[in-house]
């Protein structure tokens, strides 16, 4: 019997899902289409590098018929705006419709605002290579702009959250703004970036030294924490701290958290209050048979009973994993429970700075640490059969 396998999203997940199934399963047993905004792969961990100009847009772009050339896999354009796993179907915002034996849910997850007034109407988002792209011309225009109209919010610059993404894309700025300053003839002494967190401190799941060398190494570079200091508020250029205090700024990015996505909510798939998907240890919806969830819009724990935090690794190998567990499902076997290998976890602090740890107890910093993150991406490329384009 040839199955109807449909993939809904060609992120980490998503993709690495089409190329494990079909290295499992013959076209004669499956017929495996995967659904995408964009004819493009994401490689949405480098973001940071693409917002300022570190690395080009078409380097984190990774066309799908390139990966999946000769895997007899549908690449199939569109956008999902409603899932209804009663009627084993996916609706398009075209008006197409697609129908399935098997559904894989890839879609990501969403912007948590934690209802702060403004901050979605106000707030640079970085979540795909369109909205750094975005943010990366509003930089350059900052400072095209600072020696016509000598405005100081022009030259400041605020990050909302201090988690992995919002450090990552701090050290972006602490490196590439004083060349954007030198390309306008901007004195440097003018630029000032502001890293609010409401947590008491930086990097929260990182050890505690490796938070205070990553503080330290970006203050050298002129960023400014807040830490302890929610947002309240954001008005057009302003940012109302919980202090009373503001700070006018022309560029406000939030990165400060991410929720399940609001098209798995709708679908009626048991979630937790952030709207992530509940799954078994194999991965499959715990209320819909026949339907896995992947990637950051599942809620998947670890043996603490604590969900882990949503990362390209762990998504990459949930697409592995539900790959054979798809396999299972036409052949019969035992299947394993989903036990995912974190390797450690690495922020960059820039072009040539990182920290983090390599499996359970390596600490790694400086130079060498960026190395390893940077081998990290490798690696991943290498799985999927790609390579990176020019910087």
């Amino acid at each position: 019997m040839n199955k109807q396998i449909l993939i809904l999203g060609a992120g980490y997940a998503g993709l690495v899902c089409a190329l494990q199934t079909r290295k499992y399963l013959t076209n004669s047993e499956a017929t495996i289409t995967l659904v995408n905004k964009h004819d493009y792969h994401q490689l949405i961990t480098l973001l940071h590098e693409s917002a300022v100009g570190a690395r080009s847009d078409r380097s984190l772009r990774i066309p799908l018929g390139r990966v999946l050339r000769d895997k007899d896999v549908t690449i199939h354009k569109g956008t999902v705006s409603r899932i209804e796993p009663d009627n084993r179907r996916v609706l398009l915002e075209d008006g197409e419709e697609l129908s399935y034996d098997q559904l894989v849910v890839a879609l990501g997850s969403e912007t948590e605002y934690f209802g702060i007034p403004g901050l979605k109407e106000h707030a640079f988002t970085l979540k795909s290579l369109n909205q750094a792209r975005l943010l990366r011309t509003h930089l350059e225009s900052c400072f095209a702009r600072y020696p016509l109209e000598r405005r100081p919010e022009l030259l400041r610059f605020v990050v909302g959250g201090a988690g992995f993404s919002g450090i990552e894309l701090v050290g972006e700025f602490a490196d590439a703004l004083p060349e954007l300053a030198a390309e306008a003839g901007v004195p440097l002494e003018l630029v000032e970036i502001y890293n609010v967190e409401a947590a008491p401190g930086i990097l929260p799941g990182f050890d505690s030294d490796l938070a205070a060398a990553a503080e330290s190494s970006l203050k050298q570079r002129g960023v400014r924490f807040l830490t302890g200091v929610p947002i309240v508020r954001v008005d057009p250029g302003v940012v109302h701290l919980q202090t009373g205090d503001a700070i006018a700024a022309e560029t406000i990015v939030w990165t400060g958290g991410v929720r399940g996505n609001q098209l798995v909510i709708d679908a009626g798939f048991e979630t937790d209050p952030r709207g992530r998907a509940k799954v078994d240890a194999y991965l499959q919806s715990t209320s819909h048979s026949g339907v896995y969830m992947l990637g950051d819009c599942a809620l998947v724990l670890n043996e603490d009973g604590r969900p882990y935090p949503p990362t390209a690794q762990l998504a990459w190998q949930m697409g592995g994993a539900c790959g054979k567990y798809l396999y299972h499902d036409s052949h019969g076997g035992l299947k394993e429970e989903f036990h995912p290998e974190i390797l450690g976890s690495i922020a960059s602090l820039g072009r040539k700075d990182a920290v983090g740890k390599v499996g359970r107890s390596y600490k790694t910093k400086g130079r060498m640490a960026y190395i390893l993150k940077d081998a990290s991406q490798y690696r991943y490329l290498a799985k999927i059969g790609s390579v990176f384009g020019n910087k």
